[in-house]
């Protein structure tokens, strides 16, 4: 490694011989110590160390590697720059100052809904994306500590298979709460309270109110952005999950035991229950509009329903429901119907594709979403969608050779495996001369593995949760090293 002293940390002369392992652990003390002084309400402290934290060579480093690493690394914001080489990467360091930053405006964009329509989505540039991965640093040790409990919505260490796994638990028993109010926020990123987020968001007020007020660019025409967040911005989700925080210890401090009245979020999506129908309507429903009104929330009389277990709901793509009295939580038939017509498309999209090619996308399609589902009942479901599929594929090498018989399609496209006589394949040659088979993935070939959930207080910037967190890696480890 080429490195060099300066000042008391050291600096890197090129991206590619950084000491990621230690640019983290830097950024992981100060975070820790943040968190501490979270636990012992020492608020001066904490703004100190976020200033620290802030003005962190590590910090900023990180910051970069993570916007120009994601999904959107090759979206740029109005001033159409991007990060792509190392050398960009490196010099983008110097950028990351407070003194003197002013956002530019948002690049906005439309993108289509379920529902067909247009969901406008806020495009920053990479410095101001930089500049909120930077703080957030920063906040998400202080969101953690503020955050209910079950929150699960992009927080460090929790997912959707948490979320999932937090309603079986509640609602499994056969003395559990009957009763289930389906939460549904009106446009909840675009509408929070700015006065809110500048009073209770616990971060430099000069650079958040710089970033709430920067503005949007629509066909070339400046807007001024007068309420909520960008959707999709790197530090949006984390102000949503404070914003929505106290929510749980309010809602039980209204209600009794007896009512048996739970919350579980995800993100801007909930579900509270309840062991009546009366005390949703009657005392949560306007806890919550009460809640979130202060935060210029509001929740959506159309899509906010009161449902009974037996008749069940959908939640983050589930569909969990009683079947005469035990509970299953199974893939949402809206979600497997959209899976299959985003594979038909695919296919039929492919018609001159080499077969390799083909069964390479597919499988990236199919090992996502099976494996976003294979924590719940979704056995019968995958073997569903493996006929479904095999129907699309089949009526492909039919349009790929209208002349052909039956035999000779299954002779050149399909072969056996196993029990499975109907196994889609090509053949995929190597580099050095020989070849070797490549299977499509079947989705019943997926284990269902029931989820550990994790511990509702567990906090990562807690030391006293070090050794839980470690053990929760190896059991992962152990999983995928079982699946290879």
């Amino acid at each position: 490694m080429v490195a060099k002293r300066a000042s008391a940390s050291i600096t890197w002369e090129s991206w590619g011989t950084i000491d990621w392992y230690l640019v983290e652990s830097k950024v992981k003390q100060l975070q820790m110590r943040i968190a501490k002084a979270i636990r012992e309400n020492r608020y001066n402290k904490v703004k100190t160390l976020q200033r620290l934290l802030t003005h962190s060579y590590h910090a900023k480093l990180l910051a970069i590697r993570r916007v120009t690493q994601n999904r959107g690394r090759r979206t740029a914001g109005v001033d159409k720059i991007l990060w792509l080489t190392h050398k960009q990467k490196l010099q983008a360091v110097t950028l990351l100052k407070s003194k003197g930053y002013n956002p530019l405006p948002l690049k906005r964009i439309y993108i289509p809904k379920k529902n067909k329509k247009l969901r406008p989505l806020s495009i920053p540039t990479m410095r101001d994306r930089a500049m909120q991965a930077l703080y957030l640093l920063a906040l998400e040790p202080v969101s953690e500590m503020l955050a209910d409990k079950n929150a699960y919505g992009f927080r460090p260490k929790r997912s959707c298979a948490d979320a999932s796994e937090q309603c079986f638990k509640t609602l499994a028993k056969k003395t559990s709460s009957k009763w289930v109010l389906e939460g549904d926020i009106k446009s909840c990123f675009d509408k929070i309270s700015h006065q809110w987020l500048l009073d209770n968001i616990p971060m430099d007020k000069t650079i958040l109110n710089k970033w709430l007020q920067s503005g949007y660019i629509d066909n070339q025409k400046l807007y001024p952005t007068m309420e909520g967040v960008p959707q999709g911005g790197v530090s949006s989700a984390t102000m949503l999950t404070i914003t929505l925080s106290g929510l749980e210890a309010a809602i039980k401090t209204a209600t009794k035991e007896r009512d048996k009245v739970h919350l579980v979020t995800y993100a801007d999506d909930f579900i509270i229950t309840g062991a009546t129908k009366e005390i949703l309507e009657q005392t949560v429903k306007p806890l919550v509009t009460n809640f979130i009104k202060d935060r210029g929330l509001e929740l959506s009389e159309e899509k906010t329903l009161i449902t009974h277990i037996d008749n069940g709901f959908d939640f983050l793509g589930f569909n969990i429901r009683k079947y005469n009295g035990k509970l299953l939580i199974k893939p949402a038939k809206q979600n497997v119907n959209i899976f299959l017509q985003g594979i038909r498309e695919i296919v039929k999209a492919s018609i001159s594709m080499p077969v390799e090619y083909l069964i390479r996308i597919l499988n990236s399609k199919i090992r996502g979403w099976t494996n976003y589902y294979r924590h719940v009942a979704a056995k019968n479901t995958f073997g569903k969608i493996d006929k479904e599929i095999f129907k699309v594929i089949w009526k492909w090498v039919k349009r790929r050779h209208p002349k052909k018989n039956a035999k000779w399609l299954r002779n050149k496209y399909f072969c056996r495996t196993g029990n499975d006589n109907w196994v889609f394949r090509a053949v995929h040659k190597l580099k050095n001369g020989n070849a070797k088979l490549l299977f499509l993935l079947k989705a019943s070939s997926i284990t269902i593995r029931r989820h550990t959930k994790i511990r509702a207080e567990a906090n990562p910037y807690n030391p006293e949760y070090n050794e839980y967190f470690k053990e929760r890696e190896l059991s992962k480890v152990s999983i995928r090293r079982q699946k290879e």
